[in-house]
């Protein structure tokens, strides 16, 4: 592939759903200049996701989108087993206050709406473009060089080649990056239709403001208050029904009754009825070279734990720093591997739990209906188990070339590190600012500081009492080293050690700050590993 004349584009990332837009914009922050490419010229504008949690929150607050997200979003009160008479099973109610991470630990929120925070965020930084209606037609690798990526623009019907130091697919379901590195989706074995109704009212339909889970082999259901005037449902479909069955409120109305009782029909209006084959499959390889599988073209994962959109999001905080520091020359390429060596065991992780909620709560036929009916009213006085089923911490990372994780000892490495106060008023995050930091319960020596600074990262001293240092003690720690994306590297009691660990690693590379960009050109592609482009 000639590309000697050609300009190369540090990263391109096909699909600007949110986890495109987080990867573009997480780059953006590290200063390297991302093209995106979607499909459609603007927002989709159907609601699709409509759940995070407090950890996909965070990675959301570090992107600047802190308060934004807060005004479109609403907590979510905890999880209802319900008959489908509605009579109760249990509640396993949570608060409506902060988690371990400084925000709610479950949030509903409208997937159209976040997506026009993320673009307008993204537009504020200027080594990121956003090229709408631009279909990609095919990926092409030749040896280690730079990808081809051959596109159209859908409005026009023109064709243009780019090429690509690297390319992310965040391209979905139908993914062109999954199919242009010949992975396949393993099937684990997930397969169930459903109709999904979003619905938009006026009248306050007075229910609890939770998660209502219909447990009922024959029709189970799923219920939830997503906005202010929005109701989203989800209904197991019969193997004759579809979604056209139900296109109208009048047709609609049996199913949604039981919650919306005597609000009248007129003021009930629909937003969309679709139907869904939820599946769990997860990608056989996530990598080939220099083009990556993110979000669901990696994986797809039934909604009953809502981990869908959230999952891709963590794949693009996992990734886009480590690709920033190789583009910038501070990690060498192979480290890049770590991307499907942490994430993949996660993200199917997830999908194991995902199926075996789905099923506690809606299979075994009439067995099924007897032990829960059973067994569901007794689950609070199960000790541990409420904290359990509602606790929004995810498993920690496997032990990689980036995860210093003991096979045989209990340690933190791999874990997220909260976002917890490090002293009477500062969390982890506005101190550490997206930069590797050494949390530690006691300042290192100031040459060690002096050294770790120097080279771009940060020291966070938990004071004692706080949560932080609560959490160190607690992992039988005194310091760990922590990621950008907020994962422990390692962990351990000689603070010592572990600053001259950090300190020598090569970071010389922080997050720029986001600015309004004006309608200037775009800035000049950068030569893979080039430094050129500064905060």
């Amino acid at each position: 592939m000639n590309t000697r004349n050609t300009p190369i584009v540090p990263v391109v990332v096909i699909g600007a759903g949110p986890t495109g837009l987080t990867a573009a914009t997480l780059l953006a922050r590290y200063g390297v200049e991302c093209l995106v490419l979607d499909r459609w010229e603007s927002i989709y504008p159907q609601p699709r996701a409509v759940h995070l949690d407090d950890e996909v929150y965070r990675i959301l607050a570090g992107l600047g989108l802190r308060d934004e997200f807060a005004a479109i979003s609403r907590p979510c009160h905890g999880l209802r087993l319900v008959r489908p008479d509605m009579t109760v099973l249990a509640e396993l109610a949570r608060g409506a206050g902060r988690g371990r991470h400084g925000y709610p630990e479950t949030n509903m929120f409208d997937q159209p709406e976040l997506e026009g925070l993320l673009r307008a965020n993204l537009f504020r930084h200027p080594f990121a473009t956003l090229r709408g209606g631009t279909e990609v037609t095919a990926l092409t690798q030749d040896g280690d060089g730079p990808v081809r990526v051959d596109v159209t623009d859908r409005l026009r019907g023109e064709s243009e080649t780019l090429h690509a130091a690297y390319v992310l697919g965040c391209d979905g379901a139908n993914s062109i990056a999954r199919t242009a590195i010949d992975a396949h989706m393993l099937d684990l074995r997930f397969d169930q239709r459903w109709l999904v109704v979003d619905v938009d009212t006026a009248c306050d339909l007075a229910e609890w403001e939770g998660v209502h889970q219909v447990c009922d082999a024959r029709r189970a259901a799923t219920y939830m208050r997503v906005g202010r005037t929005r109701y989203r449902w989800e209904f197991r479909l019969a193997p004759t029904e579809t979604a056209d069955d139900y296109r109208d409120i009048t047709s609609l109305h049996p199913l949604i009754a039981p919650w919306t009782k005597s609000t009248p029909l007129d003021q009930l209006h629909i937003l969309r009825v679709a139907e869904y084959t939820f599946r769990a499959q997860l990608a056989d390889r996530w990598r080939d070279r220099r083009i990556f599988l993110l979000g669901d073209a990696a994986h797809l994962t039934p909604p009953f734990v809502g981990q869908g959109m959230g999952a891709g999001l963590r794949d693009a905080a996992n990734l886009s720093w480590k690709l920033a520091a190789v583009l910038r020359g501070d990690l060498p390429e192979h480290l890049l591997d770590t991307y499907e060596a942490e994430r993949k065991p996660h993200a199917h992780t997830m999908i194991r739990l995902a199926k075996l909620i789905g099923t506690v709560m809606t299979g075994g036929g009439g067995v099924g209906e007897l032990v829960r009916r059973a067994v569901a009213p007794r689950l609070h006085r199960v000790p541990g188990i409420k904290q359990q089923i509602l606790d929004s911490r995810t498993p920690p990372l496997r032990r990689s070339a980036l995860v210093g994780r003991p096979r045989l000892r209990r340690t933190l490495a791999g874990q997220l590190c909260p976002n917890a106060l490090a002293d009477g008023s500062h969390r982890f995050d506005d101190l550490a600012g997206g930069r590797f930091a050494l949390v530690t319960t006691t300042a290192p020596t100031p040459a060690a500081q002096s050294e770790i600074e120097r080279c771009g990262a940060v020291v966070v001293i938990a004071a004692p009492g706080t949560d932080l240092y609560r959490w160190l003690r607690r992992g039988r720690a005194r310091a760990a080293i922590v990621r950008p994306d907020a994962t422990v590297q390692r962990a351990g009691r000689d603070v010592a050690a572990l600053a001259l660990g950090l300190a020598s690693i090569r970071l010389p590379y922080r997050p720029t700050r986001s600015k309004p960009r004006g309608p200037v050109a775009p800035p000049a592609p950068l030569a893979p590993g080039s430094t050129e482009a500064q905060p």
